[in-house]
């Protein structure tokens, strides 16, 4: 058990949520039978096999790498991560489809290389900033640099488009700025700076404003864009306490778009009900929670926000897909981590948790 080793519980935690996740991931898949789009066995199989088996031998190699190497290597890991990103706009490697390109075509599936550009950037800025904690009060030596940090994924990202991983390094980003340090004052700064940045959205994505007027009146446009809240909602109502039973999701035959990717969560809802909802959420809070306290105990400043990284922007996204699913906020498409459709996705998130892991084998005593 050396490879697993550093933090029980976290590793404990983490199974537990993967194995229910591809419980949760095979029942909500069976509602791709009524559709005739997909390969229900194909979809499981590269699930368990992409992300489940090549996920975990991931895990165990990220928790085995000598944490001195990842410090030392984290601008070219963090380059190589961009590279990967920037593929797919090369013609004939990257995917389209649903509007966006944010894919590269393996033939028997597809790898959405932003998943490993969350990895790169937490590492690479948790690499910036540990050295420079004590020099963030200098504008020219905090604020201004780590804008420019930010703004290269960004714009790449943004080019895909994909807007809801933007943001969810943005926010990352900002936790693990003030975590280092950074003083109150570039708070307003940054908010400023991200006022701006999503106004310029709202005009520059008809889309993006689309979900904001959905999310404000869902009923407005139920057989469209309001379409799959509507039916996430009937779900989760659905559910009840108990839940209809393992399995017994009526949504996901021919009502809840992409049952077995961002709409997971509400067929999980329906089946398992209110408790089953909730025992989710908690094993989520309690991921994030052991995360941050390995944080806590990290022996310096990169190791501890490096933890905190990889905890927050797992639990953010986890709390983003749950709150679009309930229409406590507008829909991203951000999947619902270790559970969602997407052997890139758990891989990456396996990687991330090997590597909170590695920092837990260093903790002080």
């Amino acid at each position: 058990m050396r490879f697993v080793s550093g933090d029980r519980i976290f590793f404990l935690l983490v199974l537990a949520i993967v194995l229910a996740g591809l419980a949760i991931f095979s029942s909500a898949s069976l509602g791709l039978l009524a559709r005739e789009t997909s390969s229900v066995s194909k979809n499981i199989l590269l699930q368990a096999g992409l992300g489940f088996g090549l996920g975990f031998l991931a895990l165990m190699l990220a928790r085995a790498f000598p944490l001195a190497w990842i410090k030392r290597s984290a601008p070219y890991l963090y380059v190589a991560t961009l590279l990967f990103t920037a593929l797919v706009f090369v013609p004939g490697v990257g995917f389209h489809s649903g509007g966006a390109t944010r894919w590269i075509s393996l033939g028997f599936t597809t790898v959405q290389p932003a998943e490993f550009l969350k990895i790169g950037f937490i590492i690479v800025l948790a690499w910036w900033l540990a050295p420079r904690a004590r020099q963030l009060t200098d504008p020219k030596k905090g604020v201004v640099p780590f804008v420019l940090i930010l703004a290269l994924p960004s714009i790449l990202l943004l080019a895909q488009p994909n807007t809801s991983t933007t943001l969810l390094i943005l926010a990352t980003g900002a936790v693990m700025y003030f975590a280092a340090g950074a003083p109150g004052r570039d708070f307003g700064i940054l908010a400023l700076i991200a006022l701006i940045a999503l106004g310029t959205l709202l005009l520059a994505r008809p889309y993006v404003l689309e979900r904001v007027k959905t999310f404000i009146d869902p009923s407005a446009n139920a057989l469209t864009s309001g379409y799959q809240i509507q039916q996430s909602l009937i779900a989760i109502g659905s559910g009840g306490l108990l839940g209809r039973g393992f399995g017994q999701s009526v949504e996901k035959f021919n009502y809840l778009p992409e049952p077995d990717g961002d709409s997971v969560f509400a067929v999980f809802a329906e089946e398992t009900g209110f408790i089953g909802a909730v025992i989710l959420l908690a094993l989520f809070v309690a991921l994030a929670a052991r995360g941050i306290v390995i944080a806590g105990h990290s022996p310096d400043l990169f190791g501890g926000l490096l933890a905190l990284g990889f905890s927050f922007i797992i639990i953010l996204q986890a709390f983003i897909n749950i709150g679009a699913m309930l229409g406590i906020i507008p829909l991203t498409g951000l999947p619902l981590p270790f559970i969602s459709h997407g052997g890139t996705a758990l891989m990456a998130t396996l990687v991330m948790c090997g590597l909170i892991l590695n920092v837990a084998a260093h903790r002080k005593a």
